[in-house]
């Protein structure tokens, strides 16, 4: 019998000995696809992962045995619509957004709870000593504060004029340049000690630490002028968001600078992208809290202009973004990101 003809009577003898598990397997399969899985019955779902391994043994004969091309070509397309359909993810684009804010930033942010807490020393360590310096030597101010964005708030300013900068019309200049500097600032710091991360997470911690030192100068000569807590309280509106997204971004980097300053068994690039991966969803999530921070800059900072409102919105977002991240969900379980 030529060779030809053997291999034909094979894939004869094939087809009629297991033929009948594919149409009945790619019968499920369409009524699945067509959306109608309420219609299958019990027989019909206890039966569809039974006829999926048949077709997976069939697609693994047919390979092995070198049937002809049609019949393993048509089997691979079957066993990949039943896996994309048994085992593929079947929630909706409106189920993993709210599975995002419900589950995976949440997490994602609890996870880096040792990197956060480093990162904020940091950012306290950067405006601890920039204030420290304005308040020995004035001089310092003027190297940390650009002279453009001083105009004026700057150590010897008079208190009147200085508490006219942080409660004056909402139109005025004042602390508005200052403040679209912050937000400009930190947005930039945040994204790039995320993206510097591999460097061992030094750039992280390094830029982070310098994000304090222009808010420290500030606060020195507010403080000196007896309007600290008008300042915290204005800057609060915005930053206890913005800075927070800050320090989170810092965290991102410091994860990932960790991973690839001790990989473990594996090796660097590998341990970096894995940690990439492990922190994308809080980094995701920094970028909301940048445009938050915003609204809450371009709105709400100058709409309030009571020094106790003010605490009270800076104060409540800190609050919302605590709880948000750390109070514990039993309602919902956490997932590995």
């Amino acid at each position: 019998m030529p060779a030809s003809a053997s291999v034909a009577y094979s894939t004869a003898a094939f087809r009629r000995e297991r033929e009948g598990d594919w149409q009945a397997f790619e019968a499920l399969v369409e009524r699945l696809e067509r959306g109608s899985i309420s219609r299958l019955s019990d027989e019909d779902l206890l039966a569809l992962p039974r006829l999926y391994r048949a077709t997976l043994s069939s697609l693994s004969l047919a390979r092995a045995t070198s049937l002809d091309a049609a019949l393993v070509a048509y089997l691979e397309a079957l066993s990949m619509r039943g896996y994309f359909l048994l085992y593929g993810v079947r929630e909706s684009r409106l189920a993993r957004f709210a599975r995002f804010f419900a589950v995976s930033w949440p997490a994602a942010v609890r996870s880096l709870w040792r990197e956060t807490i480093i990162i904020a020393l940091l950012l306290a360590l950067g405006t601890a000593a920039s204030w420290w310096l304005v308040a020995n030597d004035p001089a310092w101010f003027h190297a940390l504060i650009p002279a453009e964005l001083a105009s004026g708030r700057e150590p010897g300013a008079s208190a009147a004029a200085l508490r006219e900068t942080v409660y004056g019309k909402p139109d005025h200049d004042g602390l508005s340049i200052f403040a679209t500097f912050l937000f400009t600032h930190n947005s930039q710091v945040s994204i790039t000690a995320y993206a510097l991360g591999f460097a061992f997470g030094v750039p992280s911690m390094m830029l982070i630490f310098y994000q304090g030192l222009p808010l420290g100068a500030l606060l020195s000569v507010f403080w000196d002028a007896g309007l600290g807590p008008d300042f915290i309280a204005w800057l609060s509106i915005h930053g206890t968001t913005e800075l927070f997204a800050a320090i989170l971004a810092g965290a991102c980097g410091l994860r990932i600078g960790t991973a690839v300053a001790f990989p473990g068994p594996r090796d660097r690039l590998a341990a970096a992208a894995d940690a990439g991966k492990q922190s994308g969803a809080a980094m995701l999530g920094v970028i909301i809290m940048l445009l938050c921070a915003g609204l809450l800059e371009g709105f709400a900072r100058q709409l309030v202009q009571s020094m106790p409102m003010r605490f009270a919105v800076g104060g409540g977002m800190l609050a919302f973004w605590l709880a948000y991240f750390y109070v514990p969900r039993h309602t919902v379980r956490d997932t590995q990101l």
